[in-house]
């Protein structure tokens, strides 16, 4: 079974920089954006040097239970193993847009913004989320970041409450008719003639990992860097040897640190932060 920690392992077996090159070669990818996308799949799956485009699909369905779409979280699912949803960025400054799906610090199965082919690809209530950002040129991958939700999103009762609040406040316009939507809100009828309708949706953003973070990596010049964040009870929770592969391996650095708990910064957690550097 297939793990964050296999997938460093891989990529750092297999370092692609110049991702939109790599892949467009292969006919598997024609933007940076879906380049990285394939790079993510394929250091879980670990067909990164696969060039059977066949041999890729079979693994695929080995190691995920879930391939999604842009418009729906996650963007793969691992089987028996955690979601992940992947971001690309053009700017070291820019926000993630996560468009009318809040931020998570796990996904849940009963989540309305999930297609019915997410819920059912296996048993399951509950995922640990990986957020897969990164900073992309127009060919290259400059930086990436695989960040646990729980290290980087408030639970969910915390965005649950504005958007309800607004929702409620929306439905309290007297003289409209409402219809039932994912939204924050569906007005019809808003003319006289009955003929326009008025859609209202939440644009999330979050600020990205590599600015959230910065108190923890200060790392500005290099041609790539990976970092990688997560709870020390969920580094924990992974196989010993897959522990022990990392952790042996010169081209890694794996320390113990401390973050701000995103439900109060008040607390710090015990985290494991993971770097890999491309000078």
């Amino acid at each position: 079974m297939s793990n964050l920690l296999k997938a460093i392992t891989n990529l750092v077996n297999n370092p692609v920089v110049e991702i939109t090159d790599y892949y467009s070669g292969r006919n598997r990818a024609n933007s940076v954006g879906s380049a990285l996308e394939v790079y993510i799949k394929d250091i879980f799956a670990n067909t990164v040097s696969e060039t059977n485009e066949q041999n890729c699909l079979t693994k695929y369905e080995e190691v995920f239970s879930y391939l999604g779409n842009q418009n729906n979280p996650p963007d793969m699912i691992l089987k028996g193993g955690d979601a992940i949803e992947v971001k690309k960025i053009q700017s070291g400054g820019s926000a993630l847009a996560l468009n009318s799906s809040f931020p998570k610090s796990k996904l849940y199965a009963d989540s309305p913004m999930i297609t019915a082919a997410c819920r059912n690809c296996e048993e399951w209530e509950s995922k640990d989320i990986i957020y897969a950002v990164g900073y992309t040129s127009d060919n290259a991958v400059n930086w990436l970041w695989l960040v646990y939700g729980d290290c980087y999103a408030a639970e969910q009762e915390v965005y649950n409450r504005i958007k309800s609040t607004m929702s409620e406040g929306i439905r309290t316009i007297p003289n409209v008719e409402f219809t039932e939507t994912k939204e924050l809100g569906k007005v019809k009828k808003v003319d006289p003639l009955g003929i326009t309708d008025l859609r209202i949706r939440g644009m999330w953003h979050i600020d990205n990992p590599n600015k959230v973070f910065s108190y923890i990596d200060t790392t500005t010049d290099c041609n790539f860097k990976l970092r990688v964040l997560m709870k020390k009870d969920k580094y924990l929770s992974f196989p010993e040897n897959d522990r022990s592969v990392i952790e042996n391996n010169d081209s890694i650095n794996v320390s113990n640190i401390r973050i701000k708990n995103p439900n109060n910064p008040a607390n710090l957690m015990d985290a494991v932060f993971i770097q890999f550097t491309i000078d």
